[in-house]
């Protein structure tokens, strides 16, 4: 994940010979159930990288722009086979709004231009490590408020 933010944030690209293995890794480690069970990890592996095919073709539909990299879906589908899916709107929640009030303070602050693209991939890389070790305690002590 470190390479992989730090690929992104200079490229602009998140290489398939890392996110691919990751992918794989994440499947393997829940063939035993490390993280979780393995069809909740294939499942999480096919949403992640869905959930983000979706909104990019929504996006590119509705202003004919792209939005985000394909890497972006296979990071998330990497993300989802070692969380489940159960964790991916934590994962897709944490990285959009941290990416949201990083973009905003780079535009407000930095003068960053509203066209010169972001890279996504270090705010997902961040949400699944933190959806990984402390997701089930936060989306348990979130669901315990309502």
């Amino acid at each position: 994940m470190i390479a992989l933010t730090f690929i992104d944030l200079d490229t602009q690209l998140l290489p398939d010979s890392i996110t691919l293995p990751l992918l794989w890794l994440g499947l393997l480690l829940n063939v035993s159930g490390t993280y979780v069970p393995l069809d909740v990890a294939v499942i999480g592996a096919a949403a992640g990288y869905l959930a983000l095919w979706s909104v990019y073709w929504l996006f590119k539909l509705a202003t004919g722009k792209e939005g985000m990299g394909y890497g972006d879906f296979k990071l998330l589908a990497a993300i989802g086979a070692f969380v489940g899916w159960q964790q991916l709107p934590l994962v897709i929640l944490a990285s959009s709004a941290i990416g949201a009030v990083v973009g905003i303070a780079l535009i407000v602050f930095a003068r960053h231009g509203r066209g010169t693209p972001i890279p996504f991939g270090p705010y997902l890389a961040g949400a699944g490590i933190v959806a990984l070790y402390w997701g089930p305690s936060l989306t348990g002590s979130y669901l315990a408020q309502i």
